[in-house]
């Protein structure tokens, strides 16, 4: 009976666990799907915004998987330097799937950037969706937000929209979601008044989705401004006629948007376009004091070109959202410029040549692209490939229970029951506070609540 063990727990590798057990080619195979985190979903939990109520349900459909009778979550289960080398972990399974994202994010690598206030988005949304890494990094301590008036974005992409969105975004708004108390404390006590999200290129080219982006003009108190100027300078606006339907549909928002009078709301949304960052500044207090663009424009082949002229807003808090990229696993082969791990069709490749047994699907296959929903094919070429590899697999002589290998290399699994008593806990944690269902924000909380069902 083949047994695969499948490292990580959001979409990447539900879906790869999901192809497993629901195909025929090879009958009864077992799947262990493994994360570092004692919590399943990955991204969907720790990366979704909290208002994103329906893309967060996509939590049913992936437990669904995860509750399958050949199927079993081990969490708190670290692969890699100081924990389990991928060689031992192969040891006790047929074939390892490795779906481990892209947990860097890429930097602006502009003078200022290291400047206190200056972070990336992705430690942002870690840090108001109560990730456990938060604290244990020391991330802004105080909360991001504390004495901010005015923050920039830097990026035109969904996590952009996102961030953006929950800077403006009223503390009644966000009070039935499952934020974390601590964070929404903070956002309670926010000052913010005017959020600048910028893209270096122009409108037709900004890698938001339209429904994301008319998100942004329904938030209460709030309007979204943006310079009819900035938009001409994008000669896809005048006529988007030839855009993909995505970016027309964009373009018409933006356009509807240029051409509303503003209103005066307590609160401002400005889109700015052909910036690029060039350095942020530091204000009185050490802190970043605002942003420093370089206005751009286009060069006639798709991209933009510098023109000299340069513009700063002023700002406390900058996040950047420019991508993200793949970081080594110590133990796989690692491609530094694409920040993959490389393969053909799933299989691992050491000196060009497919390694037995070792696999990998989502963004550290293919690179940060596509959405949710591109994962479900991406995951099902590589078990189309470990399938046909199966019959040499197999032959392969294996533990008993491979659980017992993991506990034998010091690991302390937390199996489903335990996952099932955090959300017990996080139930009964908004209770108390009178709201809904509230994430345990640290380790030491999910290690209590996972307890709870004699792990």
């Amino acid at each position: 009976m083949l047994h695969v063990a499948v490292v990580g727990s959001g979409p990447s590798g539900v879906y790869a666990a999901q192809s497993l057990v629901q195909q025929d080619q090879v009958p009864g195979v077992r799947v262990d799907v493994l994360d570092r985190l004692p919590c399943p979903y990955g991204l969907v939990r720790y990366g979704v915004a909290p208002d994103h109520e329906k893309i967060k349900s996509l939590q049913s459909s992936l437990r669904t998987v995860l509750e399958h009778e050949r199927v079993r979550f081990l969490g708190a289960v670290e692969i890699g330097p100081g924990a389990l080398p991928p060689a031992r972990l192969l040891g006790l399974y047929h074939a390892v799937v490795y779906c481990v994202g892209a947990a860097a994010d890429r930097r602006l690598g502009v003078p200022g950037e290291e400047l206190p206030g200056s972070h990336s988005a992705t430690e942002f949304v870690s840090w108001y969706s109560a990730h456990p890494d938060v604290l244990t990094d020391g991330f802004e301590q105080d909360g991001f937000v504390r004495g901010v008036e005015s923050a920039v974005v830097i990026g035109v992409g969904n996590v952009a929209v996102d961030v953006a969105r929950i800077l403006a975004r009223g503390v009644t708004e966000l009070l039935p979601t499952d934020m974390p108390d601590a964070a929404l404390g903070v956002l309670a006590g926010s000052r913010v008044r005017e959020v600048h999200m910028v893209g270096r290129r122009g409108p037709s080219q900004a890698r938001f989705t339209t429904k994301e982006l008319r998100e942004l003009g329904s938030l209460p108190d709030t309007e979204v401004l943006v310079d009819p100027a900035e938009l001409a300078l994008d000669p896809a606006y005048v006529d988007p006629s030839g855009l993909p339907a995505a970016s027309r549909r964009n373009v018409e928002v933006l356009r509807g948007w240029a051409e509303r009078p503003a209103r005066g709301l307590p609160r401002r949304i400005r889109l700015r376009f052909f910036l690029r960052p060039v350095a942020l500044t530091a204000g009185a207090t050490g802190r970043v004091g605002g942003a420093r663009f370089e206005r751009t424009l286009p060069d006639g082949r798709g991209g933009v070109a510098g023109s000299g002229r340069y513009e700063e807003i002023p700002a406390q808090l900058v996040l950047r959202s420019v991508g993200y990229r793949g970081v080594p696993l110590d133990g796989l082969p690692f491609d530094p410029e694409r920040g993959t791990v490389p393969h053909a069709a799933g299989r691992v490749l050491r000196d060009g040549a497919p390694s037995p047994g070792e696999y990998v699907a989502g963004w550290i296959k293919r690179g940060p692209t596509g959405v949710i929903g591109t994962n479900r094919p991406c995951a099902k070429e590589t078990v189309r490939s470990l399938l046909d590899d199966a019959p040499a697999l197999v032959r392969r002589e294996l533990p008993a229970d491979p659980l017992a290998g993991l506990r034998a290399a010091g690991l302390r699994p937390v199996e489903w029951p335990g996952w099932l008593a955090i959300e017990r806990a996080e139930a009964e944690l908004g209770r108390s506070l009178g709201r809904g269902v509230v994430k345990i924000p640290d380790w030491a909380g999910l290690r209590r609540a996972a307890q709870g069902a004699g792990q």
